[in-house]
């Protein structure tokens, strides 16, 4: 079909021309709106966990470019932290992101005076850049862990991503609101090899965790060599639960454990427990058993049958060379000596035990943690307590904890029904235990340490841990999904501000984890309880 021949105007040529470009303005316009609705899409800066102590938002985002570059101050420390980065957000830009003490802008990261403590930051976040400042490093590194957290969740994944990474305009300025946020894991019912528990420590860090508990000996195996008792760990450590192979950490492999924990800002804290839970050592020499006899290696799930002999006086040679050792390749400040679930150590035998182990910590320039039922002795000056009690605990046990804490001693709390990450979830979940109840994540979250113990001061009260014991957990993917998305939880009691102690507002900022976990790869626990988004 022929078109229908119009009539030709006869308009002049500039102004046509112009109109034309005006056209082609109006359509750049809209091609170019399309893009700043995808940029605009940042996350709030309220929006992570655990919550910042104060969030001030406003102005325009920052976006990371090819030539973004990271800049920090002429600090050892701030280096390391730049070089962290730059390997979190290479992967999944494909940007340099050149590490470098000179210029302006891009992404800083500087250790200034202020009122930041030892963990404390702020971070300013605008179109020039995005600052970083922070007191010491590892408050620049929690920062660090923020600002992960406004990137895009791709961020996270190991291969280029399209992006655009753009960082929401504003201000937090966050400090923690206990000193200890603990995560324990478990490597003597099941053993771990340093690589996974590498793989754990990176988990834990990104919440802003800054210990790392980790439970070394127990009946089913003996995971530390010690010189001085070699068979502990080559006879001691030679199986776990179900009879598996077991292992052992050299004492290079748990340098390297500590080293890297360090390098996230981790202390280690590690623990032999004792006079109980002690089959694997009991196994290894038959002079530590009163009969000496030694018993055969244990590969179940019962607790308390075992107890080191606490009238040999080879006991405490054995524990003194055990400190010794552990306690020269342990930089930190603490030393766990365990204490739980002493059944077979009659009352006044465990508390000679404890009177004569606590100054052997001393000794060796560390500061004692036991379970609290170290308050059925007389804790040492400066001594921790790990509380891991129910609501059904008797009140005359939480009463004997809540006087050791009016005297003096600090408390950790990891109640069993709230923070045991092994616990199941529901009676379908196919992993963990259930003794203490099933602990669904709102039970996890909804609860104020400060509050928590009747008679216990709020003073005392160090902060909060998360133990995940490995009775039926074999694989580091196994952990993942017992811890998440329980762990989080537990960080932010930890860490944030009680005015900001919400759980409808928690699980919508839990619910937007879950991407950043998928690209992490991450296998979480979906609990009907928390908003997902939709799956793809």
């Amino acid at each position: 079909m022929i078109p229908h021949r119009r009539h030709h105007r006869t308009t002049p040529r500039l102004p046509r021309l112009l109109g034309s470009l005006l056209l082609v303005a109006a359509a750049c316009a809209v091609a170019v709106g399309a893009a700043p609705a995808r940029e605009t899409a940042t996350t709030s800066l309220d929006h992570v966990i655990p919550a910042p102590a104060s969030v001030d938002p406003g102005g325009a985002p920052y976006r990371i470019t090819r030539g973004t570059h990271i800049r920090v101050d002429d600090s050892r420390e701030a280096r390391r932290v730049g070089d962290y980065l730059a390997d979190v957000l290479r992967p999944s830009t494909g940007y340099r992101l050149p590490v470098t003490s000179h210029g302006h802008g891009g992404i800083q990261l500087r250790l200034g005076k202020g009122s930041y403590g030892d963990e404390g930051y702020r971070l300013d976040s605008g179109r020039s850049g995005v600052t970083i400042t922070a007191g010491k490093a590892a408050g620049l590194f929690h920062g660090v862990q923020t600002l992960r957290q406004l990137l895009p969740a791709a961020v996270e994944r190991d291969s280029v991503q399209p992006g655009p990474w753009l960082v929401a305009g504003g201000t937090i300025e966050d400090t923690p609101r206990y000193g200890w946020r603990g995560a324990m894991l478990d490597v003597s019912r099941h053993f771990f090899t340093v690589d996974e528990v590498k793989r754990y420590i990176d988990r834990i860090a990104l919440y802003k965790y800054n210990k790392l508990h980790l439970h070394l000996s127990d009946d089913q195996g003996w995971r530390i060599a010690i010189d001085s008792w070699p068979r502990l760990a080559t006879y001691g450590g030679s199986t776990e639960v179900g009879g598996g192979p077991g292992g052992h950490y050299t004492k290079a492999d748990y340098k390297e454990i500590v080293r890297y924990a360090a390098s996230r800002h981790l202390e280690v804290v590690p623990e032999i427990d004792m006079p109980g839970h002690t089959n694997a050592a009991l196994a290894s020499y038959a002079e530590l058993n009163c009969d000496g006899v030694a018993p055969p290696l244990y590969t179940g799930t019962k607790v308390g049958f075992s107890s080191l002999c606490v009238d040999k006086e080879i006991t405490y040679d054995f524990v003194d060379d055990v400190v010794r050792e552990i306690a020269a390749l342990t930089p930190g400040r603490y030393l766990h000596i365990g204490g739980d679930e002493a059944h077979s150590t009659p009352h006044d035998d465990f508390v000679a035990f404890m009177d004569r182990v606590q100054p052997v910590v001393a000794k060796y320039g560390k500061t004692v943690v036991g379970w609290h039922q170290l308050t059925g002795a007389t804790p040492a000056e400066g001594a921790l307590t790990q509380y891991w009690g129910l609501d059904r605990t008797s009140d005359a046990e939480k009463a004997q904890v809540a006087k050791a804490a009016q005297n003096g001693t600090g408390l950790i709390l990891s109640p069993a029904d709230r923070t045991y990450l092994d616990m199941k979830y529901t009676k379908d979940t196919p992993l963990g235990l259930s003794w203490a109840g099933y602990v669904e994540v709102q039970r996890s979250y909804d609860w104020d340490p400060a509050a928590y113990l009747p008679g216990a001061p709020a003073s005392a009260i160090r902060g909060v841990e998360a133990p995940l014991w490995t009775e039926t957990l074999d694989r580091p993917e196994q952990l993942e999904y017992m811890a998440f998305p329980r762990l989080p939880g537990v960080a932010e009691l930890g860490w944030s501000p009680a005015a900001t102690h919400d759980w409808d507002a928690y699980k919508v900022r839990l619910a937007a984890q879950a991407p950043r976990w998928e690209a992490l790869g991450i296998d979480y626990y979906r609990s009907p309880q928390v908003p997902w988004p939709a799956e793809e």
